[in-house]
């Protein structure tokens, strides 16, 4: 059974969330505050964290911190306040996969619970023989089969969504690829999904991989199209 960590110190929304996801079959832990969400996670290693970034002992950011310096890749959505974009952002850029911005509707967070449980389980079947050479483009080099990208000399770190967005570009071999082909591929979401996500993570690649990420190069707008990678 998938078992998903809920780490959430409102003990009727985290009752709530246990809840709903047990209805649809999910085996689920809650932790109250931070540390105790650190502990669950060691303890029971869920296939998938509900994290909220507002909370006692150890805040969301930093547990969301931890877990990625550990090494581990299991999926991190984080629930963040109405209106917090800056919360978003630094939670992305920490590791998180997506973001549910309170107050949610359950219908939403269950399609992007499934959703990265979905892209997870594909990741983990791994690819063919193509889709795992190596790519190149300007100074950047990417490694599918290690998940590694070097700049220059140096390693740059990536979320593990950030990642798959930049593979999904690389592998288009610089064709438009839309916002909600990236959302299907990356995210698996459905047309119904309306998100900012797929901005947020471009702006980091960006950030990330650019030498100017405010005229990039490399990491294109396609205006009212989408995004292509140019070489």
């Amino acid at each position: 059974m998938t078992r998903i960590l809920v780490v959430e110190d409102n003990e009727d929304l985290a009752f709530g969330l246990r809840n709903n996801l047990e209805i649809e079959g999910y085996d689920v832990a809650t932790a109250k505050d931070g540390k105790l969400g650190l502990i669950a996670f060691e303890r029971i290693r869920p296939d998938l964290v509900i994290l909220d970034l507002m909370l006692p002992e150890m805040d969301g950011f930093r547990v969301l911190r931890a877990l990625r310096q550990n090494g581990h890749a299991t999926p991190i959505l984080v629930l963040t306040a109405r209106g917090e974009e800056s919360d978003k952002v630094r939670g992305l850029r920490f590791g998180a996969d997506d973001y549910v911005t309170k107050p949610f509707g359950l219908l939403e967070l269950l399609a992007r619970v499934e959703a990265l449980l979905r892209r997870a389980q594909s990741s983990r079947g791994g690819a063919d023989a193509e889709g795992q050479q190596v790519h190149r483009f300007g100074s950047v080099e990417v490694d599918p089969a290690t998940r590694t990208v070097r700049r220059g000399p140096q390693t740059v770190e990536l979320a593990p969504k950030e990642f798959d967005l930049l593979l999904c570009l690389l592998r288009a071999r610089g064709s438009v690829v839309s916002r909600l082909r990236l959302l299907r591929e990356v995210w698996g979401y459905s047309s119904a999904v309306v998100t900012r996500t797929v901005d947020t993570h471009i702006a980091e690649l960006r950030r990330k991989l650019e030498e100017n990420p405010s005229s990039p190069r490399h990491i294109i707008t396609v205006r009212k199209s989408g995004y292509r990678l140019r070489g």
